[in-house]
């Protein structure tokens, strides 16, 4: 009874195999159906790319502002952000010690300029050497030297604005002592207007040319870009991070202000001639800059091809190898394709 019942099993579960497998073979496709797949041909990129980079919106000329002389700082007028016109008064050091060499300096020319006058006339006279006169025309020229530092001084002990402008930095606050030279602010000029200074490498750098349009969005890819131009690049790279500075000059705009983020796009040459833009979806399989098409040939077959993939854009992959023009590839259905397999070719309109 047992095993009656054993062999009734094993034949009920061959049967339920044999069904499934019927049922499978049903539902699978006929591999000799072709298979809808929307195709294109490919054609060689167009002659630019859109090059992006990612910047700082600043004044085009900042100007580092300091004292002449060493002091004590008597006075700063202005705080950071404030806007000045040209000529405003900015700083002052403290008056009395440059004020006191002024007069010291003015005292020993006029005693300078009297010895020389007495020992020109003992001169005449017979009663001097003519060495004398020269060491006494020598002190005199010395003195009015003097006086000449010191009144350069007198007048450097003030920070006049050179232009209109913004206060972007302020080093100095009243009683601190500066040294000669030391930046005592930084003045934006606004006259000048604003530029945005982007980073790039060498080979991004060199595909600019001054004078060049560009496009740029300060503040975020939602607002309203800017219309500007290639205005300056470095003449030599970053020594700490190897790039290259490259302004766009901007016009002028209340929006802007030194210190923001932005992103400039400049429609460039291609580096190269040979290279394609298929659309991204067309692509399977990538890894490490490569990836598979499917490659259509005169009879509506497929066969995978490997290819060298470049750069992408909002539209398309661009292709630097591994494709000729005139190749037909799947650009959608590839999901639905194994290799060797016939499609029926849908083409898209472009």
């Amino acid at each position: 009874m047992t095993l009656g019942r054993t062999i009734i099993s094993i034949l009920t579960g061959l049967v339920f195999l044999t069904g499934c497998s019927s049922s499978e073979s049903k539902s699978r496709p006929d591999p000799d159906e072709p298979i809808p797949a929307a195709v294109s041909v490919v054609q060689p990129s167009g002659e630019n790319e859109i090059l992006t980079a990612a910047g700082t919106v600043r004044l085009r000329r900042e100007t580092a502002l300091g004292f002449t002389t060493p002091g004590k700082v008597a006075s700063v007028r202005y705080e950071e952000g404030d806007r000045v016109k040209r000529g405003a008064l900015l700083a002052a050091l403290d008056s009395s010690t440059v004020a006191a060499d002024l007069s010291a300096a003015r005292a020993e020319r006029d005693r300078a300029a009297a010895e020389y006058a007495r020992v020109e006339k003992l001169y005449k006279d017979g009663w001097v050497t003519k060495s004398r006169l020269e060491q006494a025309e020598a002190a005199a020229r010395a003195a009015r030297a003097q006086v000449e530092s010191a009144g350069f001084a007198s007048r450097t002990s003030l920070i006049h604005a050179p232009s209109n402008g913004i206060l972007l930095t302020r080093n100095i606050d009243a009683g601190q002592i500066v040294a000669a030279g030391e930046t005592a602010l930084v003045l934006g000029e606004i006259d000048k207007g604003y530029v945005l200074r982007v980073p790039m490498t060498d080979r991004d750098a060199s595909r600019l040319r001054v004078g060049m349009p560009a496009v740029v969005r300060v503040g975020g890819a939602d607002t309203d870009p800017i219309r500007a131009v290639v205005s300056e690049k470095d003449g030599r790279a970053d020594q700490r991070t190897g790039a290259f500075e490259v302004s766009f000059s901007l016009p002028a705009s209340d929006r802007l202000r030194s210190g923001q983020l932005g992103s400039v796009e400049v429609a460039v040459s291609r580096d190269r001639s040979d290279s394609f833009a298929v659309p991204a979806n067309a692509i399977f399989g990538v890894r490490a800059g490569e990836g598979l098409v499917y490659i259509v040939d005169d009879k509506n077959r497929v066969k995978q091809r490997n290819v060298q993939i470049g750069k992408l854009n909002d539209k398309s992959l661009e292709i630097l190898a591994g494709l000729s023009e005139g190749d037909v590839i799947v650009t959608r259905g590839i999901e639905k394709l194994r290799d060797g397999d016939v499609i029926k070719p849908i083409r898209v309109a472009k």
